[in-house]
């Protein structure tokens, strides 16, 4: 009983860490940034490890992955920086491509599961609103990365592994 009461805290405490990493704030109220990272990979000066895209949206694999197989969620047509500034047809927008990334996640890397994380303010390192769809394996415990940074091909890796499976998967909402 011990044992699975500390995991509990562990993986409690890493959550935490995850979702309010020290130091790392984006203040909720100010003007959008057009140069931030994500705006810049929506314009073509930044290449992302793309897994996913269409006209309004955008998903590509976490240059610091918290679990091998993290996928960052923005939209290409909003300047939201937080969920607080995002309308809800966009939202909802979103929310599918994160349902789809996460089964693409179970099928392609054969885990039992994902968490989405979405940072507003603090925890939120890019000004730009965006969902973390990070697979599970079901004795991981969710643990940040602190900016370690993976290697690109192991990026790629992974990236072709989910878009394998999301060509195999039924458009999203069709669930």
């Amino acid at each position: 009983m011990r044992s699975a009461f500390f995991k509990f805290v562990c993986a409690a405490i890493a959550l935490l860490a995850v979702s309010s990493t020290p130091g790392q704030a984006v203040p909720l109220h100010e003007a959008y940034d057009p140069n931030n990272p994500f705006a810049r990979m929506i314009r073509g000066e930044l290449s992302p490890v793309k897994v996913y895209e269409d006209e309004q949206v955008l998903a590509f694999m976490d240059r610091a992955p918290v679990h091998p197989g993290h996928v960052l969620v923005i939209s290409k047509v909003s300047r939201a920086r937080n969920l607080l500034e995002e309308d809800a047809e966009d939202l909802a927008r979103l929310m599918a491509v994160v349902r789809r990334i996460g089964q693409a996640q179970i099928d392609g890397l054969c885990v039992q599961g994902f968490t989405v994380v979405q940072n507003n303010g603090n925890g939120q390192t890019v000004p730009h609103l965006h969902f973390h769809v990070i697979p599970r394996k079901t004795v991981a415990p969710l643990m940040p990365s602190f900016d370690i940074r993976a290697n690109p091909k192991d990026l790629e890796a992974m990236a072709a592994k989910i878009r394998a499976a999301l060509s195999q998967a039924p458009p999203s909402g069709s669930k």
